[in-house]
């Protein structure tokens, strides 16, 4: 796709959108005159994004949304007439419990919502004004009784207060602005009056960009509700400053050059963190993109800011950071953190996406937006779970989404594309794409974290970021396979491509009693630096963590070890009390090429003595299906299911006799141990929130398992996605496979070939030698030669913590036909050398186009 104008804006730096958004916050901020700008423009424009339009309420496409919309308010009635003491919703106890009070407050804005849905047919709520005031008298007592007391509020979690509660009060107090100023018009300013009071963590009753807890998503919901609040009480100030505000989280992050040392938003390689370190595209990430889509809703024609570089940022996110992680309508596991635990994350986290896209396209211009339209359709068309557009927010895009899919002559067409290697660097994360398949792998470092864990959620996830892999295939229903359910069923000790130690764990809660380690003393509180550290989301102690892309071809490779709070506890940081677990260790690559993921693990074992697994893959699937499970002995006879460990060739694993399948060619390393068992497990051992009903799967697994006090292993194995028992029969023995030429803990490398590829993960410093070339280590290299005369290398950082790397490819001398900048070429006695400037690439891929100088 031709890189337009829009796209180009969408990489705009930090330092670029932070002067766009100075003047308007200057504006905001002088004593003078207001800024310009329409507060009742933002305010029209949020009740017709959140109720709709004459016009959209007249489409026959949006009924199933308005009549939710009635039903959903009807209930909430219902349940306010049969409120008990000390509730104002039955069931929703006030006084102790925050999600009860944010609870309240939600079934407030679905009431008042219902009653301004315009136009709508057969609603009987619609201007029901007896309704409104029973709304607005609610929301009188809530403050009274609840909430307005500053003293009394702020218990439970800080989110409820300065961003949950008052996301449905703002919008409420929309919704009901006319009204309120005739019945109680002292309400609104005292709400806002309120709100600001709660943002503890920020300054003066403002956002404190300087906070932690005023980043990336967490921002975008403040300023957003900030921007409502001062389109009730007509303040355009208010307005401009949480504009310039929200414009910051459009910045690309710089981490050489942070901006008030926030980690938090997109990189440059299309990565997302949230909460300083954790890969979090498919939901804070999901969370921001659907914030910054209603801004642009919100804002236009108002006159508060150029909505269309917005726009164009946000279509960038969408090609370079979504696109990529979605696979036939499913959000892949390996960017959720602690999400992944919830039983509606996956087809809804990109049903949220959807409805994103949609709502873009309508302020997107030209072959943007016609590609915006057109991925809609694709991902409609793909998902086993689409949205209708029934389960849309907006009335408005349900019926823009409605119009899209009913135009054939849209080309639907995944801005992914179907063949692609999308390396994350920045937040540790590789996804590897292939017609019918998609290879999602999780890693961690000193930058990134090893997993996710908060309020209950992700019980179980302490490997979820040491290697842990998702092989997605296509045609199936992901739901099925991936997702809640295969974490509950699949031990967390046994997941995909992950060495552990054997060894059994316990939660926090089961630890502690409490969803968090409690020390105020040692500085553990709910939320403060330590628990987020060593509790929450800790970091890996290894800085090797990458790899590189070229011509869509990748290399990954992953030094593992202790995370933060073991090393921490080590060296007598921790106080008594404080529970951390030992790792172990292993020095893995994973070459991702067109048929296969071949894999090198070296060093695997445990200082400790303990007995380790290594998982090559764990599969899941529902006990109906009709999975079959072949093999062949390295002896030439077939593999028999049940079988002990033997050493074999290759092994395959299939949904049905057409089903997709993947196979599994062992290159070398111990006997692997089979198992296809059923599990029936609680969906409640991985979130405490999760119902706790049954699930049953059958699990199938494939690993290498070492005793108690076993020597180092080492292993090379290949994963062939959709390969055929031929396919697997015949590989290793012809061009079209690869041959590995290291497996150390040094050095891993392997070289195809049939694709004139050499790659290789150097993890060591000094000098590293394979076939005909030479690498000054730790460097991550991939060489191409497409003819003879021409050679592409493409090679990085994975440590981020070089200066430079450098390549000597062996032979005739070479010449540069392009380079990317920083690159720099010479020859050398017996071959050429290639160094790169890699002090602020952060783990980015550089490349080098040479030829032969002399032809043959």
């Amino acid at each position: 796709m031709p890189i337009s104008r829009r796209v180009l804006l969408s990489g705009l730096p930090a330092g670029v959108l932070a002067a766009a958004a100075a003047p308007l916050r200057a504006a905001a901020l002088s004593p003078g005159a207001a800024p310009a700008g329409d507060p009742a423009v933002t305010a029209a424009n949020t009740v017709a994004l959140l109720a709709g339009t004459a016009a959209s309420s007249a489409r026959p496409e949006a009924a199933a949304r308005l009549a939710a919309i009635e039903s959903t308010a009807r209930g909430r009635l219902a349940a306010l007439d049969a409120a008990g003491d000390g509730e104002l919703f039955e069931g929703l106890p006030l006084g102790t419990s925050d999600p009860n009070l944010r609870a309240s407050y939600q079934y407030l804005y679905d009431i008042a919502l219902a009653t301004r849905v315009p136009g709508a047919a057969g609603s009987t709520l619609r201007g029901d004004t007896a309704v409104q005031d029973r709304v607005i008298d609610a929301l009188a007592e809530l403050h009274d009784d609840w909430y307005g007391d500053q003293a009394r509020g702020y218990y439970g979690n800080w989110y409820t207060w300065e961003i949950g509660i008052s996301s449905a009060v703002s919008r409420t107090l929309v919704l009901l602005a006319d009204r309120l100023a005739g019945r109680l018009p002292a309400l609104t300013a005292a709400y806002v009056a309120s709100m600001d009071g709660y943002l503890r963590n920020g300054k003066d009753g403002d956002v404190d960009l300087d906070s932690r807890f005023h980043t990336g998503a967490n921002l975008a919901d403040i300023t957003t509700n900030r921007v409502l609040q001062g389109s009730v009480l007509a303040d355009s100030r208010r307005i401009a400053k949480a504009v310039a505000d929200q414009l910051t989280v459009l910045a690309t992050i710089n981490p050489y050059h942070l901006d008030h040392q926030v980690t938090d938003g997109f990189y440059a390689d299309g990565s997302f963190l949230q909460h300083a370190s954790v890969a979090y595209t498919g939901s804070y990430g999901r969370d921001l993109l659907g914030r910054v889509v209603d801004t642009v809703t919100i804002l236009d024609g108002a006159g508060y800011t150029d909505v269309a570089p917005v726009v164009a940022v946000a279509r960038g996110w969408i090609v370079r950071s979504f696109a990529p992680v979605i696979f036939e309508g499913w959000m892949m596991e390996i960017v959720k953190g602690r999400g992944v635990s919830r039983t509606t994350s996956g087809y809804a986290d990109t049903a949220a996406i959807i409805e994103a896209v949609v709502g873009l396209s309508g302020y997107a211009t030209g072959a943007d937006a016609t590609a915006l339209r057109g991925y809609a359709r694709f991902l409609h068309q793909a998902s086993h779970a689409a949205p209708t557009p029934a389960g849309f927010v907006s009335p408005v895009r349900a019926v823009r989404y409605a119009d899209i899919l009913a135009d054939t002559s849209l080309p639907a067409r995944d801005l992914a594309g179907a063949r692609g290697n999308h390396a994350f660097g920045a937040m540790d994360r590789t996804v590897h794409r292939r017609p019918g398949w998609a290879f999602a792998l999780a890693r961690s470092s000193t930058r990134v974290s090893a997993y996710e864990y908060m309020s209950g959620e992700n019980l179980m996830p302490w490997f979820q970021g040491a290697g842990a892999h998702h092989l997605y295939l296509r045609g199936q229903d992901q739901a099925q396979r991936f997702g809640a359910d295969h974490l509950a069923t699949v031990p967390p000790y046994r997941l995909a491509g992950v060495t552990a130690p054997v060894e059994a764990r316990r939660t926090v809660p089961q630890l502690y009693g409490t969803q968090w380690f409690d020390d105020p003393a040692a500085g553990f509180t709910a939320s403060s630096d330590s628990q987020n550290a060593y509790v929450y989301f800790p970091r890996s102690t290894n800085s090797f963590s990458g790899g590189v892309s070229l011509d869509g071809f990748g290399t990954a490779g992953l030094v593992q070890g202790d995370d933060a709070a073991y090393a921490a506890q080590q060296a007598g940081e921790l106080p008594d009390g404080f529970v951390a677990y030992r790792g172990a260790e292993a020095v893995k690559s994973w070459f991702l090429l067109d048929e296969e993921v071949v894999v090198l693990v070296a060093g695997a074992g445990d200082a400790a003595g303990r007995g380790v697994t290594t998982t090559l893959d764990t599969r899941v699937s529902d006990p109906a299906d009709p999975v079959r499970v072949t093999g062949l002995r390295r002896d030439g006879r077939a593999w028999t299911p049940g079988e002990a460990a033997v050493p074999l060739a290759w092994l395959r694993w299939s949904d049905g006799e057409d089903g997709p399948s993947v196979g599994y060619v062992f290159l070398d390393g111990p006997p692997p141990v089979v198992s296809l068992e059923t599990v029936t497990r609680s969906r409640r051992l991985v979130r405490a929130a999760n119902p706790d009903t049954p699930v049953t799967k059958r699990v199938f697994s494939v690993a290498y398992e070492q005793q108690p006090g076993a020597a180092r292993m080492s292993a090379a194995y290949a994963l062939l996605p959709l390969a055929c028992e031929r396919r697997l029969s015949a590989y290793g023995g012809d061009r079209h496979s690869p041959e590995v030429l290291a497996n150390t803990t040094r050095l891993q490398a392997l070289a195809h070939r049939g694709l004139g590829l050499t790659a290789l993960n150097a993890f060591t410093s000094g000098t590293h030698r394979v076939p005909g070339l030479s690498v000054d280590g730790p460097v991550s290299v991939l060489v191409r030669r497409v003819d003879r005369g021409s050679v592409t290398v493409a090679f990085g950082d994975p440590t981020t913590e070089l200066d430079q790397v450098a390549v000597t490819l062996h032979g005739e001398p070479l010449s540069v036909v392009s380079a990317d900048d920083g690159v720099r070429v010479r020859r050398v006695p017996g071959g050429t050398r290639v160094v790169a400037d890699t002090r602020e690439a952060y783990g980015r891929s550089l490349t080098v186009t040479l030829r032969a100088s002399r032809r043959p």
